[in-house]
């Protein structure tokens, strides 16, 4: 469960620490919370077979974090109001639980590819949201996008909240650079010891998988927990 894990897990790992902007925070020192949650949100196991929690609500930081601590997350629906979700079952990834297949460790060794940590965090949400609309589906979310509804679910009202976050250290990207181009990345939250993966994305082949490899070593050496790819 995301929600008891993030709970559970020590907060020096995953938010507090996993790509912490600005100078290192003293020891036992915890990322503060942004202000108090003016919306209550139902107990994650009365969600309904599509993992739906409830409407409404909005995207501020406070509600965000307060909504990842539980194993909520956002998925707007065009032409209704925002949607959360807390799917079961969901996908996880155990940090020691990361299968890299032959291919894509000759990968790692021969590509010559960097990764970084919080270097292009706009650019990596941008080719995120560029990705083609059934890409959100095709990571087991639930329920699917609705009829017709193209483009992505990575709206400009996401987009900003999001930015918001990493301005506040909730928010990582993940990005591999073939010398100066962006290859691919992905990004995510984190609370507590779990790191929650919003989205990825590639320009060469395997650049997501690289980029995916690359956090569970980084959370791992955090002392994370989790990683809840939803």
């Amino acid at each position: 469960d995301p929600g008891r894990a993030a709970a559970t897990c020590p907060d020096r790992a995953g938010g507090a620490r996993l790509g912490r902007r600005g100078p290192e925070p003293e020891a036992g020192e915890a990322l503060a919370i942004p202000g108090p949650s003016r919306w209550r949100f139902p107990d994650p196991a009365t969600a309904g077979e599509d993992g739906l929690v409830g409407i409404g609500a909005d995207l501020e930081p406070a509600t965000l974090v307060d909504a990842y601590r539980r194993g909520i997350f956002p998925w707007p629906h065009p032409g209704a109001p925002l949607p959360w979700f807390s799917p079961d079952p969901r996908g996880v990834i155990p940090l020691d639980g990361l299968v890299v297949s032959r291919s894509l460790r000759a990968r790692l060794r021969r590509s010559g590819w960097e990764t970084t940590l919080d270097r292009a965090f706009a650019a990596v949400l941008a080719g995120c949201a560029d990705r083609p609309p059934e890409s959100r589906a095709s990571r087991g979310r639930k329920p699917g996008p609705p009829e017709g509804g193209g483009g992505t679910w990575i709206t400009p009202p996401m987009q900003a909240a999001y930015r918001r976050l990493h301005d506040l250290g909730y928010a990582h990207s993940l990005e591999v650079w073939d010398g100066a181009e962006l290859v691919g990345g992905l990004y995510g939250v984190g609370v507590g010891g779990v790191f929650t993966g919003e989205s990825m994305f590639h320009l060469a082949t395997d650049a997501s998988k690289v980029a995916l490899a690359d956090l569970v070593a980084r959370l791992a050496e955090a002392g994370g927990c989790l990683i809840d790819v939803q």
